[in-house]
């Protein structure tokens, strides 16, 4: 549902175009020390305005509702919560009744019986992640000697990301992209198996983000065609790896070395272009041209997101190992 984590959880709330979003964390320990300020950096590498990103700007300012006092984390349930200023809630009037191609539009109306909240994609917008780049942060700091990086590594299927999202700006068309994440500083032992190995909670997370259509982690599909000599990695005398084509994981435990994996972004379902959909009313067949604000590419904003998502499953690993 919209809870994720077994210590470490955290529960999304709100809706695109409503009046807030925001997010619930559980399990953070005592103590922690927190305030608005810590947000900033993360949050305003999330942020939209740049070129090939939406035009909707919000100020993303926390407000911190619970769980602090004087300045530390108490234990108890944080909730931070982010006001909607910048909405245009007219322009997806015409969504009630035509879905966007590619969108969650449809299977909401289906599963919610029209009763879900279809301005600016209701529960299911991106705009959401930034509940998620918030409790990445508070995550983080239960990680003090973790660090996690990701970066687009390409998009459009070109490593020329400026050219690949000029060219879609210019198109009034959308490109996906390739976000690699690595983390070093991580202690081997993390995971449990079987199906909460960290594959599989990192998995489960990204997936999360809307515009998530694959993950691959070290060697990843190119493993299919490698021998078994080619992709073992050989164990050192510190326990470390030669090579790390298992991507810092053995049997769904960190295995010490450095955490590697790679998510595919999908182009924004929302294009300019006429596509084709229907009238839920009539059920006939309807030409769409989306207006409003649009991302040309959404993974220019995923990466902070990655790094977020990747810090509450370590949080919550090492929560589960009672070492912290």
């Amino acid at each position: 549902m919209n809870t994720f984590g077994r210590i470490f959880r955290i529960t999304l709330y709100g809706e695109s175009h409503g009046p807030s979003v925001g997010v619930i964390v559980d399990g953070c320990p005592p103590g922690i020390d927190l305030s608005e300020a810590d947000f900033i950096h993360d949050l305003f590498r999330r942020k939209s305005g740049a070129t090939g990103t939406t035009q909707r700007v919000e100020d993303d300012i926390p407000e911190i509702i619970s769980g602090v006092y004087q300045g530390k984390t108490t234990g108890a349930p944080l909730n931070i919560s982010f006001r909607n200023k910048d909405v245009r809630p007219e322009d997806y009037n015409i969504h009630t009744t035509v879905p966007r191609p590619g969108h969650a539009d449809y299977t909401a109306h289906v599963k919610y019986k029209g009763f879900q909240d279809p301005r600016g994609g209701g529960h299911f917008s991106g705009r959401l992640t930034v509940c998620l780049v918030a409790a990445g942060i508070i995550a983080k700091k239960i990680l003090p000697n973790a660090n996690i990086q990701a970066i687009l590594a390409e998009a459009g299927g070109t490593k020329d990301i400026e050219k690949a999202v000029a060219k879609a700006v210019a198109e009034k068309n959308s490109v996906g992209g390739i976000v690699e994440c690595r983390a070093t500083g991580l202690p081997a032992g993390l995971g449990e198996p079987f199906f909460d190995s960290v594959e599989s909670l990192i998995s489960h997370i990204v997936f999360a983000i809307p515009a998530v259509r694959g993950i691959e982690f070290g060697s990843g599909f190119k493993a299919a065609a490698m021998t078994g000599s080619e992709h073992n990695d050989s164990i050192l005398p510190d326990g470390k790896t030669a090579t790390n084509h298992a991507g810092g994981i053995n049997g769904g435990i960190t295995n010490g070395n450095e955490l590697v994996f790679s998510v595919a972004v999908k182009p924004a379902s929302s294009i300019a272009l006429p596509q084709q959909s229907i009238d839920l009313q009539t059920n006939n067949p309807v030409s769409l041209e989306i207006q409003g604000r649009h991302d040309a590419c959404i993974a220019l904003r995923v990466p902070v997101i990655v790094e977020a998502l990747t810090a509450i499953v370590l949080a919550d690993c090492l929560l589960m190992m009672g070492k912290v």
